[in-house]
């Protein structure tokens, strides 16, 4: 069996602010933010947990199109017993553009594919919108420690809507954000816990 850990281990301090923070910033299927952090990109590629093409079990096509150089992790969500629930391939928003963008210039996200956002200390007051999304998503709030505090089914902006009137609020550390009622399809529940392979 792999040797597993949280996602503390996912190059935290890598990934610097989240995308659109200003004070409030918004964040794409993406984030609102009322902490400030600045994103100087010098610590963009330092150790982001793993490489692209390098597992067995990734999504073949994903990450793909304008997210194909994006580095990757493989995110399991487990029961605070250890019981694996889900695990799905999630493209890494590592500089500020990438965080910006989120998943608003996908056309659809694969079924065992997502996205990670990760901060460099636990957040108050985050609100993550769907602003520009073609697709629904869940948005899966955690702790530190991986604990998932929060989690929202977002479904797609409807007719003549940009989605930033739909705002998911939540606080954590880390952001992931999977295909639409993923998390009910998979029965993940606050207190389940985001880990990944190394």
């Amino acid at each position: 069996m792999r040797r597993r850990r949280l996602l503390a281990a996912v190059g935290v301090g890598s990934l610097g602010g989240l995308a659109g923070c200003t004070g409030e910033g918004l964040v794409d299927g993406g984030a609102t933010d009322s902490g400030s952090e600045s994103d100087s990109g010098s610590e963009a590629g330092s150790e982001s947990g793993s490489e692209s093409g390098s597992d067995a079990d990734s999504t073949p096509d994903w990450p793909s199109g304008s997210y194909a150089d994006y580095d990757t992790t493989t995110v399991e969500v487990q029961t605070a017993d250890g019981d694996r629930l889900g695990t799905v391939n999630a493209a890494i928003a590592d500089t500020g553009d990438k965080r910006y963008l989120g998943l608003s210039d996908a056309s659809t996200l694969p079924e065992d594919a997502g996205m990670l956002f990760v901060f460099s200390a636990e957040r108050e007051d985050v609100t993550f919108v769907m602003r520009e999304m073609d697709f629904g998503i869940d948005i899966v709030y955690a702790d530190a420690e991986g604990r998932i505090t929060r989690i929202h089914n977002a479904p797609e902006p409807g007719p003549n809507e940009n989605g930033s009137e739909q705002r998911y609020p939540g606080s954590g550390r880390y952001v992931l954000e999977v295909p639409y009622k993923w998390t009910d399809r998979n029965s993940v529940a606050v207190g389940d816990v985001l880990a990944f392979e190394r």
